[in-house]
């Protein structure tokens, strides 16, 4: 059992969904532009106080190699919903059992600039002391870091990747660098949860 007021997240999380989070009969999500991804914003509640759970992905992969994310990506078309995709990623990548995930509420979609994905969030809560089956194709490694540390983390960059100069919210915790979407959805979710 998940200690943790779910109805004040919830509440904080209210924000009504864009129609392309339900995707269409066919199977794919339609958006104006980019590839349809959602991914899963794992919290956990500990004794001592909320985490968050990223993936460090592999360093191998062709996009966002290397990159500490959310799990989760693209949509499937046998996938009816973005929080479906998210689900099923999360289970693919990192072995969290959909049942065991209770999704409080969605962020708003984020773009990516260079890749051109628009991401649906979703904020799930978990229980503590579960034990991570990886993807290794995916996933290097599952990362647990605490909200009050992130929090404190937050600075803001330009960086520049594939000649693109940007500005980010970024957050260094333990030797871990958020930065770009995954930066973004991280500034949401910290506005929303105190």
């Amino acid at each position: 059992m998940i200690d943790f007021d779910i109805a004040s997240l919830r509440e904080r999380l209210k924000r009504p969904l864009p129609a392309s989070a339900v995707y269409g009969d066919d199977g794919i999500g339609r958006e104006a532009s980019g590839t349809v991804a959602a991914v899963l914003v794992p919290i956990i509640a500990h004794p001592s106080g909320l985490t968050v759970l990223f993936t460090q992905r592999t360093a191998h992969l062709k996009a966002h190699s290397g990159q500490v994310s959310f799990p989760g990506g693209r949509a499937e078309p046998s996938d009816r919903s973005a929080e479906e995709t998210a689900l099923r990623e999360s289970e693919e990548e990192i072995g969290l059992d959909r049942a065991r995930v209770t999704v409080a509420g969605a962020l708003p979609p984020t773009p990516t600039f260079v890749t051109n994905y628009a991401i649906y969030p979703f904020v799930g809560l978990i229980e503590a002391g579960r034990e991570w089956v990886i993807g290794e194709d995916e996933v290097a490694e599952v990362l647990e870091l605490p909200l009050a540390a992130l929090r404190s983390a937050y600075g803001e960059r330009r960086l520049v990747r594939r000649g693109i100069p940007f500005r980010t919210p970024t957050y260094e915790v333990e030797g871990h660098f958020i930065w770009g979407a995954t930066g973004r959805i991280l500034k949401d979710l910290l506005a929303r949860v105190s």
